[in-house]
């Protein structure tokens, strides 16, 4: 049988513990410890969550193999408990300002990544499910935060991996300021005239001789529909709209 875990301070869930809701009845989603008749007991913040489950690291690693400190279980809480049905915020980015602080900013961060790094990183999915990665150079144009044009050529593996599944992603990494910036979509081969030109620059035909009309030469178009940044030692998640 598959483990549940409590839902906001993520400890195993059986039924003794389940919390309950306003009618009585088991929910399966927290323990009674922090959920009951329908309520949270605690009115407390993520962070504080943690800082609270952290003095029982004494009991966690009565299951553990090897012991951890306090440190490092606070470490891990700090992962994990953003997936959790409580603490998870999924930003809706788009024109209309973030709701949730936490995630303030991410809109400019995601454009600042891909306008100034020099390296980005795309994967496409192979025959066999596996995932491969490429480092690019950063994308040729972007339309705002949702849609990014890269240069490559047309008869790169990556490019049949694409056409046979278009499912992809793109991640930008700052690594001396410690961040990452990954971006889940869609990715489309364009080889029509008006889009090769769009992103042609001067300097090209030393990868492609034959200029813009060049059939080696193709555009990938890149359209996130949601994605997930860590900085701070923070993941956080959103969703582009």
């Amino acid at each position: 049988m598959e483990m549940k875990f409590c839902q906001s301070c993520g400890m195993p869930l059986t039924q003794e513990i389940l919390g309950t809701n306003v009618d009585g009845t088991r929910n399966e989603d927290y323990c009674i410890y922090c959920y009951k008749d329908g309520k949270f007991l605690q009115e407390c913040t993520m962070d504080e969550m943690i800082e609270h489950c952290a003095q029982f690291v004494d009991e966690v690693n009565k299951g553990l193999p090897q012991p951890i400190t306090r440190e490092e279980y606070i470490g891990q809480m700090k992962m994990y408990f953003p997936h959790l049905k409580r603490w998870r915020r999924e930003l809706m980015v788009g024109n209309e300002m973030p709701e949730n602080p936490a995630l303030a900013g991410i809109k400019e961060l995601i454009a600042q990544m891909a306008d100034k790094l020099p390296i980005a990183y795309i994967s496409s999915v192979d025959q066999d499910g596996f995932p491969w990665t490429k480092a690019m150079l950063k994308p040729r144009k972007r339309e705002g935060i949702k849609t990014f044009y890269f240069t490559t050529n047309t008869f790169s593996i990556r490019v049949a991996q694409y056409k046979a599944n278009p499912k992809a992603s793109v991640y930008f990494c700052d690594a001396r300021g410690f961040k990452g910036m990954m971006l889940r979509g869609t990715m489309e081969v364009l080889t029509d005239a008006a889009s090769k030109e769009m992103i042609w620059r001067k300097g090209d035909t030393q990868y492609y001789p034959g200029g813009v009309t060049d059939p080696g030469y193709c555009v990938l178009k890149f359209t996130a529909i949601d994605g997930r940044f860590y900085s701070d030692f923070y993941p956080r998640s959103f969703v582009i709209e």
